[in-house]
């Protein structure tokens, strides 16, 4: 009986004829139960080393045989390079997950409501920013110190103290500024030409009110009688 040497034939152009020579051999001692499997496996490298000998080898999204049987069918197909498997599931590339490798994925995962676009980029809600949207950004940003912060899903300005507005760009004058005047930090009023004082509420005369009266007006005097004119100096006869 010949002895075997374990070693496989090389692949040849007439399959048949090998195959047939190899059950031959196998079959003399140790059956079929030995010779069926190498003999498949032999069939199996032959094929694999046609087709790469061919340069028909299988593509990234390809089905792929999974055991003996039909090649794999994967409908719809799988998405992103990822590989058909012989019992009808795809084996997904890096960087993407789901049934037919469709959805991308992010790690950390995206967060606040943020979407995974491709594996590594997220798509933020608005009111945040960040790689991951794990920070919170305010459009336009926050000014005179305030901050970005989130209340219960709302994105908004904590503005410190003297400031106000959306983006805290408002300062707050608590006395008021009149006369048109203006707030322009907390507590100060710009006032226009002719009025001065903390609230914009003293009128300013160029010449000053005589005996006693008082600029109740940008160069407007109210005199006291018996005095009149603009600056208080004309004397009535009584």
């Amino acid at each position: 009986m010949q002895r075997d040497s374990g070693e496989l034939p090389e692949p040849a152009a007439a399959g048949g004829r090998d195959a047939r020579a190899m059950a031959q051999r196998d079959g003399g001692g140790r059956g079929l139960s030995w010779g069926l499997p190498r003999l498949l496996l032999w069939l199996a490298l032959c094929g694999l080393w046609r087709g790469g000998e061919a340069g028909t080898l299988p593509a990234r999204g390809a089905a792929l045989p999974f055991g003996a049987g039909s090649p794999a069918a994967c409908s719809p197909r799988c998405q992103h390079g990822g590989l058909c498997l012989g019992n009808g599931t795809c084996l997904c590339s890096k960087g993407y997950e789901g049934e037919r490798c469709q959805h991308a994925t992010c790690y950390p995962k995206c967060k606040n409501g943020g979407e995974c676009l491709r594996p590594g980029k997220c798509r933020c809600s608005p009111g945040y920013g960040g790689r991951y949207c794990h920070k919170v950004s305010c459009e336009g940003g926050c000014q005179n110190g305030g901050e970005c912060i989130s209340v219960n899903g709302v994105v908004k300005c904590l503005c410190a103290s003297g400031w106000t507005g959306s983006r805290c760009q408002e300062a707050i004058c608590p006395q008021g500024c009149r006369n048109n005047g203006a707030c322009v930090a907390p507590g100060i009023c710009s006032c226009p030409a002719g009025w001065v004082g903390g609230a914009c509420h003293l009128a300013v005369c160029k010449l000053p009110c005589q005996h006693g009266g008082k600029c109740i007006a940008p160069n407007v005097c109210r005199c006291r009688l018996p005095y009149s004119g603009l600056q208080c100096t004309k004397k009535r006869k009584e």
